[in-house]
């Protein structure tokens, strides 16, 4: 399992991509295509177009990282194909990494701040 850092952006790249780019071409994608600098500590996830293949991207602070993961059976939970990226929160990413349907997950919420005191 892979935990992410709190406060790390995670973004899914909603186009699939050729799996055959390694970490620079996925960086250099990053960079052009959505626009992100891969090199500021975010994680980017991309999709193959089987939707069975997932490779995550990230920098540590001394190189890229990058992670491939396939499932044996079924296939990753993605939203609709569409230009651009998606954020995730970090419980989201956990469930779609763990090929669960990361759209039913909900992320903990904040109990508001009061504005006026009562």
């Amino acid at each position: 399992m892979i935990t992410i850092p709190a406060g790390v952006r995670v973004l899914l790249a909603t186009q699939p991509v050729d799996f055959r780019k390694g970490a620079h071409g996925l960086a250099a994608l990053a960079a052009e295509v959505l626009g992100e600098d891969p090199f500021s500590g975010v994680v980017i996830v991309y999709r193959a177009k089987r939707a069975d293949r997932v490779k995550l991207l990230m920098w540590d602070g001394s190189g890229l990282i990058l992670v491939w993961k396939q499932l044996q059976h079924g296939a990753f939970e993605w939203p609709p194909i569409i230009d651009g990226t998606m954020r995730l929160s970090p419980v989201a990413f956990a469930a779609l990494f763990d090929g669960l349907d990361w759209t039913r997950v909900q992320s903990v919420r904040r109990i508001p701040t009061p504005s006026i005191a009562a």
